[in-house]
């Protein structure tokens, strides 16, 4: 069972803006090779900050209303949520230690 959390506009409330641990949740669609490239490195972040962060992935074509509150305009983008507020966001492919640093100092 993959330990990212699949977003939508029926989950986001309670997956991210209600999360006690800090959410990463990233942008990206399925067409994006850059959203594509970063996608397993995300996913191994999943896994390796299970109980510190949750990792969410909002596929931007399915969630169009939740991207354009965000104004997603670029993807892939890592946008971090802590207390239901953004606290971080960065835009494009990126290597590992690039996506933990915009977490670690909030957990």
């Amino acid at each position: 069972m993959s330990a990212e959390v699949t977003l939508t506009t029926e989950n986001f409330k309670q997956e991210v803006l209600e999360s006690k641990i800090p959410v990463l949740v990233d942008f990206w669609a399925e067409w994006c090779m850059p959203c594509k490239m970063i996608g397993p490195t995300v996913a191994q972040i999943a896994e390796t900050y299970r109980d510190k962060i949750k990792v969410g992935k909002l596929n931007v074509d399915d969630q169009g209303d939740i991207a354009s509150q965000y104004g997603i305009i670029s993807i892939p983008t890592l946008i971090v949520f802590k207390e239901g507020q953004v606290a971080r966001q960065k835009v494009g492919a990126m290597p590992r230690q690039e996506i933990e640093k915009l977490f670690k100092d909030l957990i």
